[in-house]
């Protein structure tokens, strides 16, 4: 029988976070982020960081006999940016040539319905 977990990527314009669980996701089966592959802070985000952070994950995924994922893809959303940073779409294209299936791609960012206002003033931040 496959075993299933799900993969949660969250990509945001400083770090990569790719944190895996089980399907309820209660149970943390592995995490790695972009810092703890790269020595410079500046890299923790590139598409780099987020490759070898998901060979991190694909190892300990092997032990546990983990077939299949579902990937949820999460942006910093709210008042911040909607749009995933440059690690996205690199730790997914990795998990995917490490021979897992994956049965679907989910995008999770938060969406605000009038909640707080965006940082940089009246008239927005000046360069």
């Amino acid at each position: 029988m496959n075993k299933i977990g799900i993969a949660h990527i969250y990509a945001s314009q400083n770090n990569t976070i790719i944190l895996i669980t089980d399907q309820t996701g209660s149970e943390t089966i592995a995490k790695s982020t972009g810092g703890m592959v790269v020595k410079n802070d500046r890299e923790e985000s590139s598409p780099y960081a987020a490759m070898k952070a998901s060979d991190i994950i694909t190892e300990k995924l092997r032990e546990k006999e983990i077939t299949d994922l579902i990937i949820r893809v999460r942006a910093p959303g709210g008042s911040r940016s909607r749009i995933p940073g440059p690690g996205a779409q690199s730790a997914i294209r990795t998990l995917s040539r490490a021979g897992f299936k994956i049965l679907r791609i989910e995008e999770v960012t938060p969406t605000p319905h009038d909640g707080t206002k965006k940082k940089g003033g009246k008239r927005g931040r000046r360069v």
